[in-house]
């Protein structure tokens, strides 16, 4: 008997755990003996279309692995740490990702920008869109942390308007590139101010952060400790272990995305814009299911911290992390918008000022959300 509960127990953590199992086998099975998998693609396209697909799954596969121990950390240390660990291991993802595409193959100026245009698409009107909507429909208004929004939205604001747009209409570059000068400038006060802020999430103001008290009457309709997880949590210690091993196989899987990614695009003559948006969807799949039931469960600040909590992020870890790369290798990155999205960002950021400005949201404001978002789209493949 003890035997047969010591195999189903083994059994149980190998399903649970079988896609960090299935990413770290996949990393060393084309490291170690794919090698050859990777070249000459152009004369076997079949080959390259099922690497990606298998790879690509793998990887976004993964990055739900990652969210799950995210989550049970959140369950563990609280909010707003767990929001804060799941945000910033996203987007460790995101920067490997965007590094690997830039260091690798013909140079694409546009990528960091183009994913991070899509990232803020994707999360300022499709992530938050659907999470209003859907919880304006199941609960009519829902409330969240006023002071905690307006504090994400004012870097937010601050931080994409340094990077997406100012570039624009600087003098020293005949593009939306930054002199060597202006870059360290950039890399220095949007580290310093994304980690100001963390100051004020995690230790000034945690308060901020935090989900609204709950009418008497809507707390006792909830169960107790109901904050959106599905499950109860290990240890800190084995979360902390399979969160770091799944990341450093994903970090290794995105160099081999990287070299089927420019095949594709190449080939198929994609819009650059394309694979801003594949990276966004790899990296964003997870918090958006995240983001969604917590907003479905009534617990509207969870899905607040995660949509502009990945936003935030975006801005102001990938911004230096690029910059960093292009200072370093020498590489030239375009940060400017073209006008079209430059509109889009405006829009998307003052919508974002108007829904936050208050301490209640309905369903009116995520359809907004949703029509910037389609719009968006739209001008990706027909700009």
């Amino acid at each position: 008997m003890a035997s047969t509960s010591s195999n189903n127990a083994a059994l149980a953590f190998f399903r649970r755990e079988s896609a960090t199992f299935a990413c770290a086998a996949t990393a060393a099975l084309v490291y170690l003996v794919g090698a050859e998998w990777f070249e000459g693609l152009e004369t076997a396209p079949f080959r390259a279309v099922g690497l990606f697909i298998w790879i690509f799954s793998i990887m976004l596969w993964s990055s739900f692995a990652v969210v799950r121990h995210a989550d049970g950390l959140a369950e563990i240390l609280g909010e707003p740490y767990g929001t804060l660990i799941l945000t910033l291991s996203v987007i460790t993802i995101e920067v490997a990702v965007i590094a690997a595409m830039m260091l690798h193959g013909t140079e694409n100026p546009t990528l960091a920008r183009d994913t991070m245009l899509a990232v803020l698409m994707i999360v300022l009107n499709g992530m938050i869109g659907l999470s209003l909507l859907m919880g304006g429909l199941r609960h009519g208004e829902q409330d969240f942390n006023l002071q905690g929004a307006r504090s994400f939205v004012s870097v937010l604001v601050t931080l994409a308007t340094l990077a997406l747009i100012l570039p624009d209409f600087t003098k020293s570059t005949p593009d939306g590139s930054l002199t060597p000068g202006q870059s360290a400038f950039f890399v220095t006060i949007t580290i310093l101010l994304y980690l100001t802020f963390l100051a004020i999430q995690t230790v000034r103001h945690r308060g901020f952060f935090v989900q609204p008290e709950l009418s008497l009457e809507l707390a006792k309709t909830l169960p107790d400790h109901d904050d959106g997880h599905q499950e109860t949590p290990s240890s800190i210690g084995r979360h902390v272990l399979f969160l770091a091993i799944t990341l450093v196989c994903i970090v290794l899987l995105s160099k081999k995305l990287a070299i089927l990614s420019e095949y594709g695009m190449d080939t198929l003559h994609a819009p650059d814009a394309l694979g801003g948006i594949l990276v966004a969807i790899l990296v964003l799949a997870p918090e958006g299911l995240a983001a969604l039931h917590a907003a479905s469960q009534n617990r509207l600040q969870r899905s607040v911290n995660i949509c502009l909590g990945s936003a935030l992020a975006t801005i102001g870890l990938t911004v230096p992390a690029v910059l960093s790369i292009g200072l370093i290798k020498k590489t030239h990155i375009v940060l400017g918008l073209d006008f079209s999205h430059l509109v889009l960002l405006a829009l998307t950021l003052l919508l974002s000022v108007v829904t936050f400005g208050g301490g209640r949201t309905n369903m009116l404001q995520g359809a907004v959300h949703l029509v910037v978002f389609m719009v968006y789209l739209l001008l990706v493949f027909s700009p």
